[in-house]
């Protein structure tokens, strides 16, 4: 079964692709059926700069526990960074 549940948000990054390293604006995160995952349902996050195309695009498929403890270290290491360091 499809979820459909889908986040989308603007971003400022770089990915790296085949071709180097090229500016990131936008990011898809959803949870649905992977294409390369062997599994049923994965948490999915897309990296995209539209502007160049469809080869300008990191994609990542991750299953729930990886997702969710990926999620708290980033919350975790966030948490740790100097108020001063902070920005944008």
């Amino acid at each position: 079964m499809c979820t459909y549940l889908t986040e989308h948000l603007e971003i400022k990054g770089s990915g790296k692709g085949a071709e180097g390293w090229f500016k990131l604006d936008q990011a898809s995160v959803y949870f649905d059926h992977p294409v390369h995952l062997p599994l049923e349902h994965s948490l999915n996050i897309d990296f995209l700069q539209p502007s160049l195309g469809p080869s300008a695009r990191v994609a990542v498929e991750l299953d729930l526990g990886s997702a969710k403890r990926l999620a708290d270290a980033i919350i975790s290491t966030l948490a740790q960074v100097s108020e001063g360091l902070l920005q944008g």
